[in-house]
Order: C-alpha cells, then structure tokens, then sequence
C-alpha cells in the first residue's frame, strides 16, 4: 500500500473528521496523531526525524492510505515528492476560526503538557511533537506566530502543489467536493463530525483548569 492521500492542513482544521471520511470512502487506514500515539512503530520514525535522521516515507506510511494532521502535515511537501501519484487534501478554515479552536486544544496541551500525568511513552511521544511542530513549524506557542506559520503553510500549499492535484477542503464542504476531487461516489449519510474541544482533551484525561 502507498500513500493516495496527502492531508497539508494543520491540525484543528477538520483532519479528525477528514480521517473519519477518507477511511469511509476507501482510502485508510488514514495517518493522523492519534496513530503516532496508538501505534506502537510510529514514535521511532518521528523521533529519528526531529534528530535530523533521514527516514524512508515509504516505511513511516507503510500500511496507510492516507495521511492528515500533525505530523504528517509538517512534511507535507517531502510527502508530495515522494509519492508523486497521491492527491493532496489541504484542510481550512479562517484564521480567526483556526487561532480559536488550536489556542483552545494543541497550543493550550503544548503550554500544559509537563503538568499532565501523562503515561511515558505518551510525554516521549510529545517530546518529539514539540521539536517537530512547535519549535520547527510554527516557531513557538504565541498567537503571532501560529498565526504566522498558518498562513505560510496556507499559502506554501498553493505555491507549491499543481492546481489539479490539490482540493482546498473544510468539512462544512461535505461530501460533494471531496468525493469528486477522488473520483469516487458520494456514499450516503451526513459527513463525518469529530474531535469537538472535550473530545481532544479526553485522550489526555481531561482538560487543564489552569487558563
């Protein structure tokens, strides 16, 4: 199996409910966070990656179909060059909608996360998330700078991918233009929603009270 699907959009942009929708129609398993931290052989991949090791695409996504969210999304570009068939589904949402779920979810765990009791191989696993993501990507935990690297992830996607590889794509799209971006047929029942704020802080034993 090869990757068929490039997810470029970072995470809080509908990636949870992208994931459940690409499996649904075929394309997974579908690559998101939650596999790095329920997959056992994920977590070497990344951690050998965010040391400067060179890593082979090939195995990271062995077994997936698909690929959305963090961390996946911080290589999106290494992805398009290494599987040149696969489409890229780029997520979006406006900035100011974006900053309001992320500060909310994985910029508050990024600020609480040595306060969380977090089982080892989980707090190893966001060791590594911190280097790839915060510090490498989006350059800190402030709103200018998430805001920042948003963006030029934003505009990167529609410098760099070919328009008739890419779909610009929020959930609230539903079916319709995903479906027709892959080629397949719309399959019934609403779109998939998923990954409310409770739902994120509950793989993490709740939300921190602290603001």
């Amino acid at each position: 199996m090869s990757l068929e699907i490039i997810g470029s959009g970072f995470g809080r942009t509908g990636t949870m409910s992208t994931k459940l929708a690409l499996e649904q129609l075929g394309f997974g398993p579908c690559h998101h966070m939650t596999e790095v931290m329920g997959n056992p052989s994920q977590p070497s991949y990344w951690k050998a990656y965010a040391e400067g090791d060179e890593v082979d695409w090939a195995d990271v996504f062995g077994g997936y179909g698909a690929q959305v969210d963090f961390p996946g999304a911080t290589v999106w570009h290494e992805l398009s060059i290494a599987f040149p068939d696969a489409k890229v589904v780029h997520t979006e949402r406006s900035e100011d909608a974006w900053w309001a779920s992320y500060s909310g979810t994985i910029n508050k765990f990024w600020i609480h996360r040595t306060q969380l009791d977090l089982p080892p191989p989980i707090a190893a696993v966001f060791e590594t998330m911190d280097r790839i993501v915060v510090q490498d990507l989006i350059g800190g935990t402030d709103q200018d700078s998430a805001i920042k690297a948003y963006r030029h992830n934003n505009e990167k996607v529609r410098d760099i991918i070919p328009a008739d590889r890419l779909l610009v794509f929020t959930p609230t799209d539903g079916w319709e233009p995903l479906c027709r971006f892959l080629e397949v047929d719309v399959p019934e029942g609403d779109f998939p929603r998923s990954h409310a704020r409770d739902e994120f802080w509950a793989h993490f034993g709740g939300e921190p009270t602290a603001a």
